[in-house]
């Protein structure tokens, strides 16, 4: 009698490459690549069955697909790499980083005017309440790496507060602190200028935690009066007016992603 021969492993499927590199993506993730739209707003496309890849309707979102070679189309019309749109807002106090308000409130957008294009995206956002820089742009593959934490890219912020600020103050936040269980820290902090009851300050961070530097001075015991972004991976926010919005030179978007790919 022969012996019982093992039966051998099975193999695992060789996954795909990362959606993070390489040509190969999921479909939801492709049509973001090509700057078409937002990965949720694309997998609400597939889910309809409106999404189409070399003439064979796909629904699956688990659809990987080479983001370089696929005929992909949408309602029967082709989806193409668009030319990368880079914007700059001094965004005004008051406005909601969102395209659509339910309520009706004004948001980012309003400021972009004849600027605005249905498949541009901010980078990251600004509270309600902060002022500055923010980004808009179609390539969602740089943007995600500038807001990706590993990358360290440095956001710079021009802080005021309701106390003045001395160096142990200073020096609190450069340590961290914790709230709600998370452990929240500043690249560095520097004291611009201070009145008779409050403080400039400028904090450089590198994480960009959810309203990070106010909830910093939250657990110090200071109120934020004032948050304005200044800069973000060198690109500063120069002399742009209150509510106007400029495309990026070539030389700036080459900078920040000269910035990424140093870390």
């Amino acid at each position: 009698m022969k012996p019982t021969r093992k039966a051998r492993p099975a193999h695992p499927a060789k996954k795909p490459a990362a959606e993070t590199g390489g040509k190969r993506a999921t479909l939801a993730r492709a049509l973001s690549k090509l700057g078409f739209c937002s990965r949720t707003e694309a997998e609400a496309l597939i889910r309809a069955g409106r999404v189409s890849v070399d003439g064979r309707v796909m629904t699956a979102l688990e659809t990987w697909v080479d983001v370089e070679t696929a005929r992909i189309t949408v309602d029967g019309k082709r989806v193409a790499a668009e030319k990368p749109v880079w914007l700059m807002l001094n965004k005004p106090r008051g406005l909601l980083t969102t395209r659509h308000d339910p309520e009706g409130r004004p948001t980012v957008y309003d400021c972009l005017g004849a600027l605005d294009q249905a498949h541009i995206s901010p980078v990251g956002r600004l509270d309600k309440a902060s002022e500055g820089l923010l980004l808009f742009t179609n390539d969602t593959v740089t943007a995600q790496m500038l807001l990706d934490p590993q990358t360290h890219v440095a956001k710079t912020y021009h802080v005021q507060i309701d106390r003045i600020a001395d160096q142990a103050f200073l020096a609190a936040m450069e340590a961290g602190v914790i709230h709600e269980g998370e452990r929240l820290t500043a690249k560095r902090v520097t004291l611009l200028r201070e009145g008779g009851r409050n403080s400039w300050l400028e904090v450089v961070l590198e994480e960009g935690r959810n309203r990070q530097i106010r909830r910093m001075l939250e657990v110090l015991g200071a109120e934020c009066l004032r948050l304005i972004r200044v800069e973000i991976g060198g690109l500063a926010l120069g002399e742009l007016e209150k509510g106007a919005v400029r495309a990026l030179t070539a030389e700036e978007v080459a900078l920040l992603k000269i910035r990424i790919t140093r870390r």
